[in-house]
């Protein structure tokens, strides 16, 4: 049952020991439904699909929770300007997304919750932080206090905590520029829910703590997400759930970036490519090998010909595939090969695990001619 995982909090890559025994807890950072899935999006939920499975084959009960954000400033920018209502647009995207995570094949979650779902959990993480000293209210926002928990802040990212930006705007009642939101006051227009410290709407990072608690316990194996959530976004998520007095996660991963022109896909940049684009050029499960092949922590830079070339080695196999039910009638699954397994075990380590595949088609190709 050894697997060894990179683990971004330690740096190292070390053996992979459940927090229950025979049962594996992921959190996967999912989608900000803000606009179409692009190859960049996907990427993340292919990566955690094929751990998911690999745990599964080893005999794990897996239970991977991968979140919605379905409230946030891009969310409601981009609605107004469609001129459509947030709740709409959120759930339109929304759809798309599940929609290109299905075509790829990923396994549906165990849960897939909406950050709107649970605000009562956030207003409780809230006050624990409040009641423990490391959150204060200020005209109706609440913000997380950097310099209570100095100790541990950066310990995930590596940020020094002079270098400490959030990319928020210092409020006047911030104490601290380096202080993050965990609850925003309502603004006229826009969505808000009642809490003890006025109306208003969540910060990003407090629903991901929230909702992982929820459903994966106080404590749980694994957190996954894209390498872009490493901070602000992961390093705030540990403090604020560790200052409240939760374990969180045990092990942390990060899958690299899909990148075109060397700069990583975004629709700031507007260089994105949309799931419905990209399989308009290849079949789902073509594309699906294009993104999984490479390692998880390696950067793909996307280019017609990358893809072009995906799609005629994904043909060999298949090619090869078709061989064999035209001579026995049908394919069946046969053992693991142990090199297969052993490139899996070192980091899911797919280059080396795809290395194995096409050997074995070689060689059953070259058996059949005889």
């Amino acid at each position: 049952m050894s697997l060894h995982l990179h683990d971004t909090a330690t740096r190292t890559t070390r053996e992979f020991h459940p927090r229950c025994d025979g049962v594996a807890s992921i959190y996967v950072c999912g989608a900000t439904v803000q606009g179409v899935p692009h190859v960049g999006h996907v990427r993340s939920g292919l990566n955690f699909d094929v751990l998911r499975r690999w745990l599964r084959h080893k005999g794990y009960d897996v239970r991977l929770v991968r979140n919605v954000t379905d409230i946030d400033d891009k969310i409601l920018t981009k609605a107004a300007e469609a001129g459509r209502p947030w709740w709409e647009w959120a759930a339109t995207h929304e759809r798309a997304f599940e929609s290109a995570y299905d075509r790829l094949g990923c396994l549906p979650p165990s849960a897939l919750p909406r950050a709107t779902g649970h605000i009562t959990q956030m207003i409780d993480l809230i006050q624990r932080l409040i009641d423990k000293g490391h959150a204060y209210p200020a005209g109706g926002d609440v913000y997380f206090s950097v310099s209570s928990y100095a100790d541990q802040y950066g310990r995930l990212s590596g940020q020094k905590l002079d270098d400490v930006q959030q990319g928020e705007t210092l409020a006047s009642g911030k104490r601290d520029p380096r202080d993050f939101t965990l609850w925003k006051s309502a603004k006229p227009g826009e969505p808000s829910w009642p809490t003890p410290w006025g109306a208003g709407r969540p910060g990003w990072h407090l629903e991901c703590s929230a909702m992982a608690t929820f459903y994966l316990g106080g404590e749980f194996d694994i957190h996954g997400g894209g390498l872009d959530l490493v901070f602000p976004h992961h390093e705030n998520e540990l403090a604020q759930s560790n200052a409240a007095g939760d374990g969180f996660a045990r092990y942390w991963m990060h899958n690299a970036w899909v990148t075109m022109s060397g700069e990583k896909m975004s629709k700031s940049l507007g260089n994105t490519l949309t799931i419905p684009s990209v399989l308009q050029r290849a079949r789902a499960a073509e594309v699906r090998y294009y993104l999984v092949t490479p390692h998880y922590r390696s950067t793909i830079e996307f280019s017609e010909e990358a893809l072009a070339e995906a799609v005629s080695t994904y043909r060999r196999i298949e090619s090869f595939l078709r061989r064999v039910a035209q001579r026995t009638g049908e394919v069946e699954h046969g053992e693991v090969r142990p090199e297969f397994a052993a490139a899996l075990d070192d980091d899911l380590s797919t280059p080396q695990a795809i290395a194995v595949v096409h050997n074995a088609v070689r060689e059953g190709n070259a058996a059949l001619d005889m």
